[in-house]
């Protein structure tokens, strides 16, 4: 198992090192030198296991002017932390992954890194030396003799977002699942709208509702599930409908089926709850407790866990005819990804370390996942073919996910507009080829049309997830929705596939930005911040408000004549005018949460 790792002294100790762009690789732990290989963009270092079971290994660059460090789960946290602000923390497929960036003050790289071990768990933590004047990442593996770690090193210089789509693309497999085109529609969940009240007419009613506003994919979250009330998981095991509320499933589904809308549930398969029928058979295998949730957590190092999870999830697709699932809390395998409950977060007692001797235990949580996952997507597979939808969010989004989930979604952020925009903006770069969604989107619904679009606004540049009671709101919201829903169907492919531009991720993205051939989008988060556009050679350029100004500075890089035609948040034209953009700023009024669409014009 992975040895003690709580002595900073050893940090920056010497040891045998290479230097790839600048970067010095350092093996800390016994065992053979890093070796060189070259890449095409990039330099590959190769750690093999030696007679230490732990290999610890460490990267590290001049401070120069960085001025902040960017990894999948660092939330709001991408502060210049020192090395002993920061704790080990342990990923693998069920939790982040392995790769991150150390950048400058114009969002350039000094050190941008990704591993091939995407699917053992690796312990990590990273920090600024204060005697050193360096920045470090530590990687400590349990590398078999003979096994063999990639890291590849960036060349440092370009700016973070293009370093790391290129890294992730390194990361990612080649036979990621496809995305059937519903995965690339507006989506309506229950889950905010709803949340564990939900029966089968009121959703009916809201599908009719959400197909009409542009929706193509309807997802039934938690509560549909006997057992599923009170707000907790103590039911969760059984994976049956709640008779009550949904008298017959089937003819449900078929019903969302008939508005045109695709369907996926929610399920947890990993939660066993308290009150479940399925905890007598189970509970030997599920020793990590979560009492706030009235439930424990199912170790999938079982082969019997796997297996129930499998059939678990397959049955409910196949009895019901939905068309895909969305797998929530695979993270909490996590647990036992470390030694202790204690080590996982909780007081909890002890995991068992030892290896089990019931045939099928897979010692490392995530290797065990990924045998889980690839037994469900074959079985999805023999039912559906490639059509069929499964959603993963945050945290368990790493590259290698992809192989076993074709929606990737932002953790929950309930009516948090930046937190959105910042974690769906950080997940587009960690998965730059495959349907990013954002959070369900919330707000009051007594507030002014304008206050209401901004949560929509803020995640312009994934797929929107809607989680309101349609029936309920004010025409004027709904007039919204439609308005923006359209103007998104209208530029998808540009939105969802561009490479977007956002800035700095210490500054939270204040401007997103993405362009292809013909046309541009720029969403401008922040006031006051500067919306640089060139405008040659495109046929129209559309620059979105989403803050409460009335007016936007466009910084043009050209002079140019114009015709411009400003909307507000629902979509109604308030001003058509010709007019010439100077070079350098100019200030336009656009009204909050509206929509200035730019058309360069010949001049007769």
């Amino acid at each position: 198992m992975m040895a003690p790792l709580t002595d900073r002294r050893h940090l920056w100790n010497d040891g045998s090192a290479l230097e790839v762009h600048g970067v010095v690789v350092t093996r800390l732990t016994p065992g053979p030198a890093p070796v060189l290989t070259a890449e095409l963009g990039g330099g590959v270092a190769e750690l093999a296991g030696g007679a230490d079971q732990t290999t610890l290994v460490r990267l590290d660059v001049p401070l120069g002017g960085a001025v902040g460090y960017w990894h999948p789960a660092a939330g709001w946290d991408r502060h210049l932390a020192a090395d002993w602000m920061t704790g080990w923390r342990a990923i693998g497929l069920a939790d982040s992954a392995p790769l991150g960036c150390l950048y400058d003050g114009s969002a350039n790289t000094l050190l941008a890194y990704a591993t091939d071990r995407l699917v053992a768990t690796t312990h990590l933590k990273f920090g600024l030396g204060e005697r050193t004047g360096r920045f470090g990442i530590w990687l400590a593996m349990d590398l078999e003799p003979g096994e063999v770690c990639r890291i590849r090193i960036a060349e440092p210089g370009r700016s973070h977002a293009d370093t790391l789509r290129e890294l992730a693309r390194w990361q990612s497999p080649e036979t990621g699942l496809p995305v059937p085109d519903a995965g690339r529609t507006p989506t309506y969940s229950t889950w905010y709208s709803y949340h564990q009240d939900v029966n089968a007419a009121a959703i009916e009613a809201e599908a009719e509702l959400a197909a009409e506003a542009g929706c193509g994919l309807l997802i039934l979250d938690d509560g549909w599930q006997r057992g599923g009330t009170g707000g907790g998981y103590s039911g969760c095991g059984d994976w049956e409908p709640d008779a009550d509320k949904f008298p017959d499933f089937a003819a449900h589904v078929a019903e969302i089926h008939a508005t045109g809308l695709k369907y996926m549930a929610w399920i947890a398969p990993l939660l066993l709850g308290q009150d479940s029928a399925a905890r007598a058979a189970l509970a030997g295998f599920a020793p990590h407790a979560r009492p706030e949730w009235g439930c424990h957590v199912l170790d999938p190092r079982h082969a019997e866990v796997r297996a129930f999870v499998v059939d678990s999830c397959a049955r409910l697709v196949q009895s019901y005819g939905l068309d895909g699932l969305k797998i929530d809390f695979l993270d909490s395998a996590s647990a036992y990804a470390s030694g202790t409950h204690a080590e996982a977060g909780n007081t909890a007692d002890p995991v068992p370390t030892g290896e089990p001797a019931a045939e099928g235990w897979i010692p490392d949580v995530g290797t065990a996942m990924r045998v889980m996952l690839a037994a469900l997507r074959g079985r999805l597979h023999a039912a559906l073919g490639t059509d069929f939808l499964i959603e993963f969010r945050q945290p368990y989004t790493g590259p290698a996910m992809l192989e076993y989930g074709n929606l990737l979604r932002a953790s929950d952020c309930p009516a948090d507009a930046v937190a959105n925009r910042v974690k769906s903006l950080d997940l587009a770069l960690l998965a730059p080829d495959v349907a990013i969604h954002s959070d369900m989107l919330m707000w009051d619904a007594s507030a002014p049309a304008e206050q209401a679009a901004r949560q929509l606004l803020a995640v312009l540049h994934t797929i929107p997830q809607i989680s309101m009671r349609l029936a309920d709101l004010p025409a004027e919201h709904r007039a919204m929705i439609a308005f923006w829903l359209g103007f998104w169907r209208d530029r998808r492919d540009l939105l969802t596939r561009g490479p977007v531009l956002a800035g700095r991720p210490d500054e939270l993205y204040p401007l997103t930005t993405v362009t292809d051939a013909e046309r541009a989008v720029a969403v401008l988060h922040t006031v006051n911040h500067l919306v640089p556009l060139d405008l040659s050679g495109l046929r129209e350029a559309a620059v979105v408000n989403a803050t409460d100004s009335g007016r936007v500075v466009l910084d043009l890089r050209h002079q140019s004549a114009v015709r411009l035609t400003v909307s507000d948040a629902c979509g109604r034209t308030i001003r058509e005018e010709h007019t010439r953009l100077a070079l350098g700023p100019s200030s336009v009024a656009v009204p909050p949460s509206g929509l200035c669409l730019i058309t360069p014009i010949t001049e007769v």
